[in-house]
């Protein structure tokens, strides 16, 4: 059963650093080449699809952190477990605070109803976003060592 749980919360968490991942380096840049502001429209497309979703994946990937902890707990890997679940605690919380709030901001623009410093915005975003996906490969990359 343990065996089960760690195999399904690394593949669970390492789709979501792959989804993640793939929005910071590659789909935003693309998007930001976009002529005339079309980047801003498939971002705010985006931030309305991914907004509805990753809420769940990542709260679902604590609780699966955290369910893997209990029975893995005094065991070898136990404590990778465990930080990499306060790392993905840490990236929820990094959500809630920095990311989210841009985003639900972002996901009503449309363009006649840009901000003056709509760019910076999604600048911010982006290095958040950054770091975020350091913490969540980070935490990725822990609970694979754990299975080991």
């Amino acid at each position: 059963m343990q065996n089960t749980l760690a195999v399904v919360t690394v593949v669970v968490v390492g789709l979501m650093v792959g989804v993640e991942f793939a929005v910071g380096v590659f789909l935003n840049p693309i998007f930001d080449q976009l002529p005339n502001n079309g980047g801003l429209v498939a971002r705010s497309a985006g931030a309305r699809i991914l907004g509805k979703v990753m809420p769940f994946w990542y709260i679902g990937s604590v609780v699966l952190g955290a369910v893997w902890s209990v029975p893995a707990w005094g065991e070898t890997g136990a404590g990778l477990v465990a930080t990499a679940t306060a790392l993905l605690v840490l990236s929820v919380l990094m959500s809630i605070a920095l990311l989210v709030p841009i985003n639900s901001r972002v996901a009503q623009w449309t363009t006649d109803s840009l901000p003056a410093d709509w760019k910076q915005q999604l600048g911010s975003w982006d290095r958040f976003h950054y770091v975020r996906i350091g913490v969540i490969v980070t935490a990725f990359v822990l609970l694979v060592l754990a299975i080991a």
